[in-house]
């Protein structure tokens, strides 16, 4: 490769990188002048490269966007961060309708040179997660993309909704923030027909239409936060109501958001949910450090008890016994 040649790709990957840059910049950087990187741009340009310059002596070059992807130069720890975020996507569900990370796997790995082709295949194909993957349907790219401008545009949005017992509905949503979860897509927003804060399943969305109206999300407002309560305060049989005798933030990351509600008092955290199953509170519970104080219902005591007669049980077995 000739020695101009390589200054000319050189100066492709500053633009990639750094646009922006001065001609008296990029001419420092490649141990030249600016009127051979004026020359250099120009070749770029004759090999179909949209490179924009700006006017006057402080005029920065750049690649106009919007018109093709130019050569990816990337070294191997960004190829490794692009790998793994398209794998991790396609494993944990955060893909869309369309088979694009594959696509987009498969045109990363055309251009790559031999030498980390071959380990990126094998960290593809070896590589697991213990988060299972996503068995609801993904939602259509067009709409998480409307739905992720409204919210940061703050412009009202129109959607066709179909309900968990499919109920067709039509309505404005001020759109506060999209939110993965547990590998599902949902928006959270203020829903005009229920005049209150509601959370749509994005994959049950037909369409979504932006609007002109504007709105401004409450201050402070966080969907995560709105979300995980709202799935924790999903209807249940059991209204459980448990105090535990810890520290809140300690408490806050050992148990789920998603199924619990966390009130901090002078005694300790109060503890709320909905459960389908009182045995599974129990385990819970148990798995916890802290002493803590049954509220409700008196059912889970009983839980607690047969919970503890299994496992004094399986603490007293010995080897060669036959288990009750």
């Amino acid at each position: 490769m000739s020695y101009p040649l390589t200054r000319v790709l050189v100066l492709l990957e500053l633009l990639q990188t750094q646009p922006g840059l001065t001609g008296t910049q990029l001419a420092d950087r490649l141990g030249t002048d600016v009127r051979t990187v004026r020359r250099y741009a120009a070749r770029l340009r004759e090999l179909g490269l949209p490179v924009e310059s700006g006017r006057g002596r402080f005029g920065g070059y750049r690649l106009a966007r919007g018109y093709r992807m130019p050569p990816l130069m990337l070294t191997n720890e960004e190829a490794l961060v692009i790998v793994l975020g398209l794998l991790a996507g396609d494993r944990l569900g955060m893909t869309t309708t369309a088979p694009a990370g594959a696509g987009a796997l498969a045109k990363i790995e055309r251009v790559l040179p031999d030498p980390l082709r071959a380990p990126l295949a094998a960290m593809r194909d070896t590589l697991s997660f213990t988060t299972d993957t996503v068995l609801a349907q993904a939602p259509e790219t067009g709409i998480l993309l409307t739905l992720a401008q409204a919210c940061h545009l703050g412009h009202t949005v129109g959607l066709r909704y179909r309900s968990w017992h499919r109920e067709h509905t039509e309505r404005e949503v001020d759109p506060y923030g999209v939110v993965f979860h547990s590998g599902c897509w949902y928006l959270v927003g203020h829903d005009h027909l229920r005049d209150g804060l509601r959370t749509f399943r994005i994959d049950r969305i037909a369409s979504a239409t932006p609007g002109t109206a504007t709105f401004t999300a409450p201050d402070d407002f966080d969907p995560v936060t709105h979300l995980t309560a709202s799935l924790a305060r999903t209807p249940a049989p059991w209204r459980v109501e448990v105090l535990i005798e810890g520290p809140f933030e300690d408490v806050a990351r050992r148990l789920p958001r998603t199924i619990v509600t966390l009130t901090a008092t002078p005694t300790g955290v109060l503890m709320r949910a909905q459960a389908a199953h009182l045995d599974s509170v129990a385990r819970l519970l148990a798995s916890l450090e802290w002493p803590f104080t049954v509220h409700s219902p008196d059912q889970l005591r009983h839980s607690l008890k047969d919970l503890a007669q299994r496992l004094t049980a399986a603490a007293e077995r010995l080897p060669g016994d036959t288990p009750a």
